[in-house]
Formats: C-alpha cells, structure tokens, sequence
C-alpha cells in the first residue's frame, strides 16, 4: 500500500518553530517530488513547497520563502518541513502529497498547525 503520513504539527505562538515529517512507506520518495499544500478554513488549498525528488531541489510559495525550509531524508524515506518565524497566518491543515501538481492520489492525512497567541 502507498502511503504517506504527516507528522509534527501542532500550537505554536507567532515567531516559534516547527518541524513537519512526511514519511513513506510502500514507495520510494527519491524517485517522486514531494510536495507540501496547506488548507485554512474557508479557504483554497495552497501549494506551500515542492522538493524534487532526484536532487533534493526546492521550491516555495512567495508567503513562505525565507522562513520554511523543505529537506528529505532518503535512508529514512522522508521528507521534512522546517517552519520558522511562524505566524497566524500559517494556520493550517498541512499536507505532503507524492508530486507538485495537487494530482497526485498519494496524499497523507494531513496534521493541524496553529499559531496563535
């Protein structure tokens, strides 16, 4: 079974840090670009990063660049989102997905981030 699952988020107050953990089982990620999406409430879902899956080159949405960092880890077929200068803006479900496009149908559950006060 192809699967992804999310891990790492949860409550932070604005300026603080995260780490979000996308790891694989059933596939291998070196061969597929990874890519991060965020849902808020009400909202569309965004493409936040896109890492590539041959070598490790990065992308990012212009609200996020400069303070997230997308890194993958292939001896442990995962795939990390570093979040820094977080703000309340940054709530959101995020989700890793098995490409950059938002096509994929390998996409994890999701884990909730909140920034707030």
């Amino acid at each position: 079974q192809l699967q992804l699952v999310e891990s790492g988020g949860g409550l932070v107050q604005p300026g603080g840090s995260l780490r979000l953990s996308c790891a694989a089982s059933g596939f291998t990620l070196y061969y597929y670009h990874i890519g991060w999406f965020r849902q808020a409430p009400g909202k569309e879902r965004e493409g936040v990063s896109c890492i590539a899956g041959s070598d490790g080159t990065s992308y990012y949405a212009d609200s996020v660049k400069g303070r997230f960092t997308a890194s993958k880890d292939n001896a442990k077929n995962t795939v990390y989102l570093q979040m820094n200068s977080l703000k309340p803006e940054d709530t959101a479900v995020y989700y890793c997905a098995a490409d950059c496009t938002g096509s994929s149908n390998i996409w994890g559950q999701g884990t909730q981030v909140t920034v707030s006060a």
